[in-house]
């Protein structure tokens, strides 16, 4: 049985992740669940899977009505405010928190035993951080925890592989799994490279659906709105992923990860457009062999993988039939047209804290337009404008990525600048 905390459980990915402990509870069980601001989302989880560890992002929570339902949750015994304090002192019972750092607090519980990122944004990385410090398996759904830290997590990851090597709890053959990649693109690269030798890999092909605008020009983007923006032709996200889609800004987050999870170089990682989403990532090989990954567009099916690796268990979608499909397309990716493709790879091969700017600025010029306090095309131009301060000395220039404080001022820098950029 694995146990796991889910934390970001009322998003998309999260409530997917539900769904497959669901379909294998004999092999899954949940222990642990944060959420940021759904506090009935989240309460219902916990009845359904009798969780007793909760944790709300927002602090402003704490006195709300549904606290009491929550602490209920956790803790079903106490009839008073004072001996329910009391009781959560037990080990016996459970535990409830507010605040960010309550979120974090799950991974260090001693019965969790993988924890499941799916917190969006920069807020994830610190989760991150601490689960792999702590010696858990990190499946890992938050992008920005290896745009932003990636120098700080992958080496962090290495020691826990090398420790589960030594504990024997990694598998006999292939890579220890301390941290499994859970969003369709890595994993699907994870798998075609299972069973290879890294040094006969000649390039990665990350693959991209296009988003709702392929084949647009930049003109015909001016007017663009949230609405428009959010409507994704083949995969069912959150809002702020969506839009990142759209911009292909996800896209490029992507090949930064791809870069710290395979330790490849970026003159070798690819995009293409594949519109039918069909193929969800490629690998070639120095032969002239390709590895393609195909299936479902569905996320339980990496997740999954994240949760059963090194086995496979019975698929938790309808299996793609390729008598359906039809046909499948490639193109290559419009970076002048989406410029935060270009800018993404810039950043990377710039690397440093230029990735962490990148994302704070995106984070920042992405909220304006869902709020429509900024427009579409003002994404990228923010961003830019962003980064060309950072070069040029702001908040200190770019420097050697050294700790998660460092980065964290870089990021309240970027946030702040970027605010001020938004059009």
């Amino acid at each position: 049985m694995r146990r796991i905390a889910v934390l970001g459980s009322t998003g998309s990915i999260g409530v997917q992740t539900l769904d497959v402990v669901r379909q294998h509870s004999d092999k899954l069980q949940v222990v642990a669940l944060g959420a940021g601001t759904r506090a009935a989302e989240l309460l219902a989880q916990a009845r359904e899977f009798n969780v007793r560890h909760l944790a709300m992002g927002d602090v402003s929570l704490r006195d709300s009505a549904i606290a009491a339902d929550l602490q209920q949750q956790t803790c079903p015994s106490p009839t008073s405010v004072s001996s329910l304090v009391g009781a959560l002192s037990l080990p016996t019972h459970g535990s409830l928190g507010f605040g960010a750092d309550a979120v974090v607090d799950l991974v260090r519980l001693p019965e969790v035993d993988v924890v499941v990122n799916a917190l969006v944004g920069a807020a994830g990385l610190k989760a991150s951080y601490e689960t792999l410090r702590a010696g858990k398996v990190l499946a890992l759904a938050n992008k920005e925890s290896l745009v932003v830290g990636g120098d700080l997590i992958m080496p962090l990851a290495a020691r826990v592989d090398a420790a589960r090597r030594a504990a024997g709890a990694s598998p006999a053959a292939g890579p220890a799994g301390a941290l499994m990649p859970i969003d369709s693109e890595h994993g699907a690269i994870y798998q075609c490279l299972l069973g290879e030798n890294a040094r006969e890999v000649s390039r990665l092909w990350v693959t991209a659906s296009g988003g709702p605008f392929r084949g647009r020009t930049k003109d015909d983007l001016r007017e663009i709105t949230p609405a428009q923006a959010l409507a994704h032709p083949t995969w069912n996200m959150g809002a702020k992923i969506s839009i990142d889609s759209s911009t292909l800004m996800n896209k490029g987050l992507e090949v930064i990860e791809a870069h710290h999870l395979f330790n490849m170089p970026y003159e070798r990682i690819s995009v293409v457009v594949q519109p039918q989403s069909a193929i969800h990532s490629m690998v070639e090989y120095t032969d002239g062999s390709v590895k393609a990954h195909l299936g479902t567009t569905d996320m339980r099916i990496p997740i999954q993988f994240a949760l059963s690796y090194p086995d496979r268990w019975d698929a938790p979608v309808t299996p793609v039939d390729f008598t359906k499909l039809g046909h499948l397309d490639f193109a290559p990716a419009d970076t002048n047209t989406f410029r935060c493709l270009a800018l993404s790879r810039a950043a990377g091969e710039r690397g440093g804290t230029l990735p962490c700017v990148l994302n704070a600025a995106n984070e920042v010029a992405v909220a304006a337009f869902l709020s429509q306090q900024g427009s579409y095309l003002g994404i990228a131009e923010c961003v830019e404008a962003v980064m060309d301060a950072h070069e040029a000395g702001g908040g200190g220039g770019v420097q050697r990525v050294e700790s998660i404080d460092q980065l964290l001022e870089i990021d309240a820098w970027a946030r702040e600048v970027a605010a001020g950029m938004v059009r």
